[in-house]
């Protein structure tokens, strides 16, 4: 039975330091268990950090939420259970035991997560928008400007636009959520 056919993100705990290997449980499972149309995206909230340590420079990566992995799934019966029982995870937030569902996280919540780390809420599989294109941005601070694409990450879901402001080409970065390809 499927609660939700909306995929959402949910916050999974799990033992504190085992969080990349939570991450890389739950994907292979996801993938021995044929379960990729309810689990999408498995992530472990980190930034990388600049310290000097005996006077170099060294960037470290650090976990911004020790004990936790979000989890972007349909939660359906089949999906909370391979989740659940995946090694590692103690449990999901927002549940209150005895087998009830968690809740999920808000949007606003996701998206101020995911952006921190350089990622999108949304995902697209694929953007069909090429480099030289004009582009017109549907929200941000350039909405209801357009831009032509200089540079497109697919990895971080990010275009590097030029648009016009006050007569000069301006470079921006902005999300694949926040454009739509021009159509002539």
């Amino acid at each position: 039975m499927v609660d939700s056919i909306e995929k959402q993100w949910y916050v999974l705990h799990t033992y504190s330091g085992y969080e990349n290997k939570v991450k890389n449980n739950l994907i292979s499972r996801t993938e021995t268990m044929q379960m990729q149309d309810f689990i999408f995206r498995v992530v472990v909230p980190e930034n990388k950090v600049t310290t000097v340590k005996d006077g170099e420079e060294k960037e470290i990566i650090e976990n911004d939420f020790p004990g936790y992995v979000l989890v972007e799934m349909v939660m359906s019966d089949e999906a909370w259970f391979v989740v659940r029982n995946t090694p590692g995870v103690t449990g999901f937030v927002g549940s209150h035991g005895g087998g009830s569902k968690p809740t999920p996280l808000l949007p606003d919540e996701v998206a101020n997560l995911l952006d921190r780390m350089g990622m999108s809420a949304r995902r697209e599989e694929k953007l069909d928008i090429e480099i030289g294109e004009t582009i017109s941005i549907i929200s941000g601070a350039f909405a209801g400007m357009q831009g032509v694409v200089t540079t497109k990450d697919d990895e971080k879901q990010q275009l590097s636009v030029n648009v016009e402001v006050f007569g000069r080409e301006t470079p921006a970065e902005i999300s694949y959520d926040n454009v739509d390809k021009v159509e002539y």
